[in-house]
């Protein structure tokens, strides 16, 4: 007989105690093997695909995209027997979160009856029992009609099928003002998002008529000219950690202005070797670089506070932090034991990071245990800019842009590459002096390189 086994939602890591469902990778009556990726969650550190633990045919998909999820919450029901016979007592109860029965078994589960695998919507679950009841098998279901407001008593009802009405719902779009294209009269998909893309107030300047990913999830005003989106996962738990950061270590920066010229034509040449033609050489790389001697120079600036219990961690280990903009907010990976790594092996660590932070496939353990960071403010063309700390760490450097500027070079004023570095720290940690002194040697490797072979 089949046997219903239903996945909860696992800790996808760190304690975190619930998760967006961003997309189901499977429908009802698709067939499903051990570790088959079936879904993708969001939670507050970044995007992670769950396999499924078990083998079978889906039945009941119990959460829908974009609903957030408790940890421990059931999200999906799975017949791991579908070949297996059902039981001839009718009467029997059915399984907890039974799905759909096979076609043509000929027995009905009480409350489903007998349809179509894959066809079937899953009941509100808020609706009472008795609309629950078996329904006739249809191979699509009916379009919903809008309910009509009481003054609207009298005229044509519209159609439209249930997703379609809750994109128009999403989107702040009244039916009732839609063109229908589809057959018989039907509102379709493209007539909603063509209806939301004409109530947009184009004179704004932050619409110019463009797909906006970010508003995806909001909910558009009557009017048109707000959109709410709720704020989660990594952008909350962003939030509240720089919140708790802010005002929780006491922040100092420092700031240096570097001629960066002998680095810009060390990244030249070495773009030019071939031991680096699998690599992409940056400037940054190279600051990364300095950071970790540096780093090694002063040890004691990389170290954690911890407040609860009035002690300071001194980590024999860089896990060197990369601040990455994405479009679903600021993360912060990190490249482990960056303090081993060669200059190449380091490169190919940050493209790495990189790469995966752009395709939003950054994993909790990519986030987790960092210990002093780099933000790139200058590939935005700023010069400049006074970070806030990571939690948990005690530095963060900012690296500003590289700009072409007239400069004192051996007495005469000349052309060079400059810019501008600034390192926040923890003040409880790090003093004045310490800070200083680490920020200059990272200039010092930057203006010449060659004290990276002296230091390394």
């Amino acid at each position: 007989m089949p046997r219903y086994e239903q996945f909860r939602l696992p800790d996808a890591g760190e304690g975190l105690t619930e998760a967006d469902i961003v997309e189901w990778r499977v429908a009802v009556g698709d067939r499903v093997e051990v570790n088959q990726p079936i879904l993708e969650i969001e939670t507050a550190k970044s995007l992670v695909e769950l396999p499924s633990p078990f083998a079978g045919v889906v039945t009941e998909l119990l959460v829908d995209q974009g609903m957030t999820v408790d940890v421990g919450a059931p999200i999906i029901t799975i017949d791991t027997d579908p070949e297996g016979a059902e039981p001839d007592d009718a009467g029997a109860p059915a399984p907890t979160a039974a799905g759909a029965d096979e076609p043509g078994s000929g027995a009905v589960l009480v409350g489903y009856g007998t349809v179509e695998a894959g066809s079937r919507r899953r009941a509100r679950r808020d609706a009472p029992a008795a609309q629950q009841q078996a329904q006739p098998a249809t191979p699509e279901p009916e379009p919903t009609r809008a309910e009509a407001a009481p003054s609207d008593a009298g005229t044509t009802p519209v159609l439209a099928k249930p997703p379609v009405r809750k994109l128009a719902k999403d989107l702040g779009v009244d039916l009732t003002t839609v063109s229908p294209t589809g057959p018989g009269g039907i509102v379709t998909r493209e007539d909603v998002v063509a209806q939301a893309k004409g109530n947009e107030p184009r004179g704004l300047a932050t619409y110019a008529g463009d797909e906006q990913p970010w508003l995806a999830s909001g909910t558009v005003s009557d009017d048109g000219r707000t959109t709410r989106v709720p704020v989660r996962s990594v952008r909350k738990r962003t939030a509240e950690a720089m919140v708790a950061s802010a005002f929780t270590a006491p922040h100092v920066s420092v700031f240096h202005t570097v001629d960066v010229t002998r680095t810009m034509h060390l990244v030249t040449k070495l773009r030019e070797d071939r031991e680096f033609s699998d690599v992409r050489v940056t400037p940054l790389l190279i600051a990364a670089k300095a950071l970790l001697l540096a780093v090694r120079r002063h040890p004691e600036v990389n170290a954690s506070w911890i407040d609860e219990d009035q002690e300071i961690v001194y980590k024999h280990f860089v896990n060197l932090g990369i601040a990455a903009q994405t479009p679903r907010g600021l993360i912060v990976p990190n490249v482990k034991d960056a303090h081993r790594l060669s200059l190449h092996d380091l490169a190919l660590g940050l493209a790495e990071l990189t790469a995966k932070a752009r395709a939003g496939s950054t994993t909790p353990a990519d986030m987790s245990d960092g210990t002093i960071t780099i933000t790139n403010v200058g590939v935005f063309g700023i010069d400049t800019g006074t970070p806030i700390l990571n939690p948990g760490e005690s530095a963060i450097l900012a690296f500003g842009a590289i700009r072409e500027q007239p400069w004192v070079h051996k007495g005469k004023i000349r052309k060079r590459h400059v810019t501008q570095l600034a390192l926040s720290f923890d003040h409880r940690l790090v003093d004045g002096g310490l800070g200083s002194r680490v920020l200059a040697d990272v200039a010092a490797v930057l203006e010449d390189p060659a004290y990276g072979l002296v230091w390394g």
